[in-house]
């Protein structure tokens, strides 16, 4: 439980306002002369309480105290000053620059919580494979055809997160959730086992199922638990913490430089996640939409259009992305002579300012519009990626680090998309469809990168000739994508609606 105290001198005006009730992070209403109570924000218990003092000079000396217990779970130390601090001025019609454009609820903000540190181990999961195949390559004696087959193979596991996605609308999201979590972080282990790359690859193919069904599920629940502005804001933390553990992966690529096999001890660190989630599921409860939702299964028929223009999407983008990531680390290890520690230390410094961009491109997409925003960032990372595949030296390291900036910003506008275009009872089933797309692109992207690169002997040019897939996404964002940013999830999906009492 939180304490705050201030004391200060305040004119009419400014007694005025502190005696308001607030309505920014909180909604607040008076329970008694100087006595305030919240009755919608993230936090379990709240009290405020002003007293007045008369001061010289028409003055007045205000006490205020403020108690209060944030919901957010696991990361509310993230939170507590800067609530804190917000909390000591008066209320303010607009939101601070780090909290969501839409004030949340205590669930929101609970829900909130515990999905970020499921998109930490998500984060981890989808990074594992990516992050250590070139070490493992180096080890089995594996060349770039070889590795893009293998990183396809991997994608093509993703069948089985359009069962564990489908599974979510039957089910329900919190236990698919922690599940695949669970499932996900037993399987990895194989991976260090593996005598071969064959073995690793199918070991992972699974694995990998699971951290994506995992990450399906986490962008659903966030978007049925949301309030209509604040949904890409949450994408936006969500892709934070997604990307906090896929550095957790990078910082861990040191082990790789202990021997030819130490880069297995990275498929042993998602077991200690393990206890961790049994206290999710202490705080996670169920999605309220679909708790409530009107149908319990609902036909494909009427849904093809968007599916097939979000799907066409996920394909043409991983055509470019997934080789992108997973040839970065085979181009700065063969191409540019770094060492494992080099690479980790090159993947944080140039990944960390892209927080920056996550945020931006979540709080312009909640309160300027997806299309925009999502249409821009895809297009221009795409040509400074590029960029970095032909970079030496310090360029380099410029290159990347804007090339993450620009297109994790992108994130947020477009990876909300999924979840909004659909109604509850089918959001975990075309949701699946869609990563399977995506991941087939990924497939394909991976197979083209490999053989483009060793025909070529560099990885630029296959990587330029790659490009034109999030190009023509660009394209489609901003001429077929609808605008949703503001808009109800009942709005977008009228079938969701409950019909009228009689």
């Amino acid at each position: 439980m939180g304490r705050l105290v201030t004391r200060r001198r305040v004119d009419a005006d400014g007694l005025e306002a502190i005696m308001v009730p607030r309505t920014d992070l909180l909604l607040e209403r008076e329970c008694g002369a100087g006595h305030f109570e919240a009755i919608e924000g993230p936090v379990r218990d709240y009290r405020r309480t002003v007293v007045v003092m008369p001061a010289a000079e028409d003055g007045h000396e205000v006490v205020q105290t403020v108690e209060f217990a944030l919901t957010v779970p696991y990361f509310w130390w993230l939170f507590y000053f800067p609530f804190r601090r917000a909390l000591a001025r008066p209320g303010r019609t607009v939101a601070p620059w780090w909290a969501p454009p839409t004030r949340l609820d205590a669930q929101a903000a609970s829900v909130l919580g515990s999905l970020g540190l499921l998109a930490i181990v998500a984060g981890y999961l989808n990074t594992l494979f990516t992050q250590t195949i070139a070490f493992a390559g180096q080890e089995f004696g594996a060349g770039d055809t070889a590795q893009g087959v293998a990183g396809a193979v991997v994608r093509v596991g993703g069948l089985v997160a359009l069962v564990v996605a489908s599974v979510a609308d039957r089910r329900g999201r919190r236990i698919v959730l922690l599940w695949s979590a669970g499932a996900g972080c037993v399987l990895a282990l194989t991976g260090g086992l593996a005598p071969s790359l064959g073995w690793l690859t199918a070991s992972q193919a699974l694995a990998r199922a699971f951290a994506t069904a995992l990450a399906l599920v986490i962008a659903i629940m966030a978007a049925e638990e949301m309030p209509a502005g604040a949904r890409a804001y949450s994408v936006s933390l969500l892709a934070m913490a997604g990307g906090f553990g896929a550095g957790l992966c990078l910082m861990g690529l040191r082990l790789a430089d202990l021997g030819p096999r130490g880069w297995r001890l990275l498929y042993v660190l998602p077991v200690v996640a393990v206890p961790v989630l049994i206290t999710v599921g202490r705080h996670l409860p169920e999605s309220r939409r679909f708790a409530r939702r009107v149908r319990k299964r609902m036909p494909l028929a009427g849904h093809w259009g968007r599916l097939c223009l979000l799907a066409g999407a996920g394909l043409l983008t991983n055509l470019f992305f997934a080789p992108q990531s997973q040839f970065s680390n085979r181009f700065l290890l063969v191409e540019r002579g770094f060492s494992g520690a080099m690479i980790g230390l090159f993947s944080i410094v140039t990944s960390t300012p892209a927080v920056i961009g996550i945020m931006a491109g979540g709080r312009l997409a909640d309160t300027h519009g997806r299309r925009r925003v999502g249409a821009f960032c895809i297009g221009a990372g795409t040509l400074l990626t590029v960029l970095f595949f032909f970079s030496t030296g310090w360029a380099t390291w410029v290159w990347a680090m804007a090339a993450m900036t620009v297109s994790n910003a992108s994130i947020p506008a477009l990876a909300v998309y999924g979840p909004e275009l659909f109604p509850t009872s089918l959001r975990g089933r075309a949701n699946g469809i869609v990563a399977v797309c995506a991941l087939s692109g990924s497939a394909m992207g991976l197979v083209a990168a490999g053989v483009l690169s060793d025909a070529f002997a560099s990885i630029g040019p296959a990587m330029a000739c790659l490009a034109v897939g999030p190009v023509l996404v660009a394209v489609l964002v901003l001429t077929r994508y609808p605008e949703t940013a503001r808009l109800e999830l009942e709005d977008l999906n009228p079938e969701d609606r409950r019909p009228p009492e009689p």
